[in-house]
């Protein structure tokens, strides 16, 4: 009778078992990916490995930000450049008797200042309208002379340019002190500009600088321009430059330290890097060989073969109990609005099972205990 009592109590709750779902964190890497056995998925799956990762790296960018546009290694002219609204101004040598440029009178003749007009011009006598927009100051004097000694073979040109009051930039936020500042030369940069406004706000997580020039919109992290001084381009008048808090992020979710959206804290950050940002994977829980990044692109995006993604929502895989597998996550770079997603190890269901047959036991021997 006993017997048939334990034996009927197991049974029971082997079928309610069977019946119900087990309480986890996350689900198994199979329960996520089982619609790709079907005919017609609707994602792709790509096992990344370190042969792909370069091929992956061409794969068209994603979410808000895909990338940084920013500008190339600076390497303008280290004197400043004429603009419009600069004032030019002219003394013209000459030691010729009875020169044309300076009479008979003297040796040097000075032109009256010169406005560079909309069309980057300037007037001379003799000579007519030339341009010199765009030019260093030795340039523009070495273009003027060349004209001169067309009509005064002996000429020397003497040269120097006074930068326009209208030759400004826009701080517009992100900034101790917003607002329009003059540029006193052609050579200030932007850490200049910033520290004459004040700084970056302190406030700002992750801050990024954003210009506009022609245009178009150029954005870096403000740590970049810190640490590279390439970056720490020439500001050029007209330019509008705010600095605000970088919003690119992704999502953690499953089996990862911490189940949140998280920041990017660097200009570009690898599944590596992203996955110490959450904590790591949990050491109870976690499958180290179902780590999975959720992907979206847009129909454009879409191209045969491993040219591109074959379709919009895309599941890159990467199996990290493999040296093959840890060295590409080190090469993958996340995207904004990427999901990290961490599933469970099997292994934990099969022992949470376990876990229960023992609870059951227990209990039929309490029971049996109590029959007794």
């Amino acid at each position: 009778m006993k017997k048939n009592l334990r034996f009927i109590l197991v049974a029971v709750c082997v079928v309610a078992l069977s019946g119900c779902a087990l309480p986890r964190g996350a689900a198994v890497q199979s329960e996520v990916l089982k619609e790709q056995k079907s005919e017609n998925p609707s994602f792709q799956l790509v096992e990344v490995t370190r042969e792909l990762t370069p091929l992956l790296a061409k794969w068209p960018q994603s979410g808000t930000h895909g990338h940084y546009h920013w500008f190339g290694a600076d390497h303008g002219p280290d004197s400043s450049t004429i603009q419009t609204g600069d004032t030019v101004n002219i003394v013209v040598w000459d030691s010729e008797e009875n020169s044309l440029l300076t009479g008979p009178d003297g040796t040097a003749a000075e032109i009256p200042p010169q406005t560079v007009s909309a069309t980057g011009r300037v007037f001379l006598p003799y000579v007519g309208e030339v341009s010199v927009r765009g030019l260093t100051p030795s340039s523009a004097r070495v273009r003027l002379q060349s004209q001169f000694e067309q009509i005064q073979p002996s000429a020397q040109v003497q040269l120097s340019v006074v930068p326009g009051r209208n030759n400004s930039v826009d701080m517009v936020g992100g900034v101790g002190a917003p607002g329009r500042l003059p540029l006193e030369s052609r050579n200030t940069r932007l850490l200049s500009v910033i520290a004459q406004a004040g700084g970056v706000n302190s406030s700002l997580r992750n801050p990024l600088v954003r210009l506009q020039r022609g245009g178009r919109t150029y954005e870096t992290r403000v740590s970049s321009v810190l640490e590279n001084a390439n970056r720490n381009i020439r500001v050029v008048g007209g330019d509008q430059i705010v600095v605000v808090e970088d919003e690119r992020s992704f999502t953690s979710l499953g089996a990862t330290g911490s189940q949140k959206i998280i920041y990017f804290e660097k200009e570009r950050m690898t599944v590596m890097e992203a996955l110490s940002s959450t904590s790591g994977l949990n050491a109870g829980t976690a499958n180290p060989k179902g780590v999975l990044i959720l992907r979206d692109y847009q129909p454009r995006d879409l191209k045969p073969g491993l040219a591109g993604p074959n379709k919009q929502q895309v599941v890159f895989s990467f199996d990290l109990t493999s040296a093959d597998g840890l060295f590409a996550a080190r090469q993958f770079y996340m995207q904004p609005d990427d999901t990290l997603y961490a599933t469970e190890s099997p292994i934990n269901s099969a022992r949470t099972i376990i876990g229960l047959f023992g609870t059951i036991i227990g209990v039929t021997g309490s029971v049996n205990n109590v029959t007794n």
